[in-house]
């Protein structure tokens, strides 16, 4: 599917799947780790201080630190198409990977392969499923109260002005998914359960915020601070010790003239709360 001038595309196994998000040429971005159990790739060039500014890729998977691999079928792919950072032997693909925790560590966690599938789906334009699908197969929610609540992936989008934001976002929380009155959806009656301690590191919410705006990589760095703001609205508790929530944030730049960077990060929050909750509560 086409999510601004992205193309978004799934690959679902058995309790767990990848998510890619192919951005066009020409894509900058950042992003922010504020969990404490992260599992990512390539998260380190993503500082405003460093050199690369460009993102050709982001892969979202199953799997933990196992499903990272699923990122290599995707920087074949580019590397085959020619596309990424220009160097004196060829494009280097840059590919951002992160997982979250699902069964599927026990089992057969994506790889390469998986990786590759997903990818090619994003370039065949097939629909986006939300829910469980893809990356968000193996999620769940709702854990601090010893529960498995539903989890899985969202997508949304809004206009910021000239500009549009749009996120996608892999729920699988260790606290509660939020509905827009602050409450519980899943724990109607139970808001006084006994909270349990986080269960290993079992707990992420990765997401990938995309503007068709001209944003300068801090400005990006920027945006993914405010989707945590957005994650932070949605779910509770959020960016826990044993939790590798981590934000993207992709900025295409087709809109040049108008994009205020501060109206697209007031949009961001939002958005990335109707992506969250759009997980749990699929699109019909």
């Amino acid at each position: 599917m086409e999510l601004l001038s992205a193309h978004v595309g799934h690959w679902t196994g058995a309790g767990t799947g990848v998510t890619v998000i192919l951005a066009p040429e020409g894509t900058v971005g950042s992003g922010e780790v504020r969990g404490g159990a992260p599992a990512t790739r390539e998260f380190a060039l993503l500082d405003p201080t460093r050199l690369v500014d460009r993102v050709d890729a982001v892969v979202l998977s199953g799997g933990s630190a196992f499903g990272l691999a699923a990122a290599d079928g995707v920087v074949s792919l580019l590397r085959g198409r020619g596309v990424g950072f220009p160097t004196h032997a060829g494009p280097v693909p840059i590919v951002v990977g992160m997982s979250v925790f699902d069964e599927s560590v026990r089992t057969a966690p994506p790889d390469a392969a998986a990786g590759r599938s997903a990818a090619l789906a994003a370039l065949a334009g097939e629909p986006l499923e939300t829910g469980r699908a893809g990356a968000g197969t193996g999620a769940s929610t709702g854990k601090w109260r010893g529960r498995r609540d539903p989890g899985g992936i969202g997508w949304a989008q809004r206009p910021a002005g000239a500009a549009r934001v749009a996120a996608v976002v892999v729920v699988n929380a260790w606290g509660d998914v939020l509905g827009t009155d602050g409450s519980p959806l899943f724990a109607a009656g139970d808001e006084g359960a006994r909270p349990q301690a986080p269960s290993g590191l079992e707990n992420t919410t990765v997401g990938v915020v995309l503007t068709d705006a001209r944003l300068s990589k801090n400005d990006s760095f920027l945006l993914a601070q405010s989707g945590h703001a957005g994650l932070a609205r949605a779910l509770h508790p959020a960016h826990s010790r044993y939790d590798g929530d981590a934000v993207v944030a992709l900025a295409t730049g087709e809109v040049t003239e108008g994009a205020d960077p501060d109206l697209i990060r007031a949009v961001a929050v939002d958005v990335v709360a109707d992506a969250i909750r759009a997980a749990v509560r699929p699109l019909t």
